[in-house]
């Protein structure tokens, strides 16, 4: 049987633009998304700490070490700038490996700089 594990999480982002009238999606700081392990078009959650909000769309990479988190289209109707988000990536593995697998993090400061 397969599990859905959690794989990467990216915590305490906060975000600096919204685009209502694009296609969709969220734009994460290219040197981000490498760091965790997400990759582009890929399927991720996002929590809204402040709206309490949680919606599902894909990852594109914004500009490399420009801090850059943007809600796009329908997304940027879950949140405002300045909103502290959690994103979230997960996989499916079996049981064996979801018990010794540990879920890549980055926890990021107030201007979208990687912490750790």
């Amino acid at each position: 049987m397969l599990l859905t594990v959690l794989r990467a999480k990216i915590a305490n982002a906060s975000v600096v633009e919204a685009e209502l009238y694009y296609e969709g999606s969220i734009t994460v700081d290219e040197a981000i998304l490498k760091n965790v392990g997400i990759l582009p078009g890929e399927k991720v959650e996002i929590l809204n700490i402040n709206t309490g909000s949680r919606i599902e769309t894909y990852a594109i990479a914004g500009k490399e070490n420009s801090g850059v988190i943007c809600l796009n289209g329908p997304a940027a109707r879950s949140g405002c700038v300045g909103d502290k988000l959690i994103i979230l990536s997960y996989g499916f593995m079996e049981e064996a490996e979801a018990k010794e697998y540990k879920a890549k993090v980055v926890y990021l400061d107030d201007q979208n700089k990687i912490k750790n």
